[in-house]
């Protein structure tokens, strides 16, 4: 079985970099951030394991700094096309096992994939699309292309399936879906005593399971079937 990573290197702490690198932090991984501005630096090492200033394009300076050991690095210098070019080179080189490198247009991440990146992102592209999903329909929650046509989706359950079981519903048949999770707020008590709602989620839940007002569903489909779910009243 593969190793679980846990310890990143972020190279490059721009928003995106910084937003990756906080994450990860909070996670309980172990982050080293690389940046060449001081300020950037300095403003980061409060909140993850190792913050260096360096250029990492100077591959002896990134070499001397024994990235060797971590799980990911990524590379998130996508505006420097050759700097982040040189940089997934000089890692790939070192033995990083995985390579994540930002790019800005599909010509950049091509280049990424040649020289060795293991996977290629378009954050500034991305978001642009769920800004697009989160505007054309409010009630969509999260939206992932698993392959292509088929996606993943989070929203919230439209009334048709209030009061109702999965089987009852019959969502597969009718709707060309699956629902695969359901999520609802239950009251509990926080770590201080404190009354609180604590997020349940039923995974793979069974045909007998309830639908109710305000609950969650992750439901998996053709992207067209999705859509058409989703619109129900």
């Amino acid at each position: 079985m593969d190793k679980v990573p846990n310890q990143f290197a972020v190279i490059g702490v721009g928003r995106f970099g910084s937003s990756v690198a906080l994450t990860l932090s909070r996670n309980g991984c172990e982050v080293t951030v690389i940046d060449k501005d001081k300020d950037r630096v300095q403003q980061m090492s409060d909140y993850v394991s190792s913050a260096i200033q360096l250029d990492a394009t100077d591959e002896k300076a990134l070499r001397s700094i024994g990235l060797e050991g971590v799980d990911v690095a990524i590379v998130s210098i996508g505006e420097q096309m050759e700097a982040s070019i040189l940089v997934t080179m000089a890692l790939k080189e070192m033995g990083i096992r995985t390579v994540v490198a930002k790019a800005l247009t599909e010509s950049h991440g091509k280049i990424l994939s040649r020289v060795g990146a293991d996977k290629v992102v378009f954050p500034e592209r991305d978001m642009g699309v769920r800004l697009a999903n989160a505007l054309l329909h409010p009630s969509l929650l999260e939206h992932v292309e698993v392959s292509p046509g088929y996606n993943l989706a989070e929203f919230e359950a439209p009334k048709v399936l209030w009061n109702r079981t999965i089987g009852e519903s019959a969502v597969r048949v009718r709707y060309g879906v699956q629902i695969i999770a359901v999520k609802r707020k239950r009251p509990g008590l926080d770590s201080a005593g404190e009354s609180a709602l604590e997020e349940e989620v039923d995974l793979i839940p069974s045909a007998e399971a309830v639908i109710h007002k305000g609950d969650t569903i992750l439901v998996i489909g053709k992207e067209e079937n999705i859509r058409k779910f989703r619109s129900l009243k």
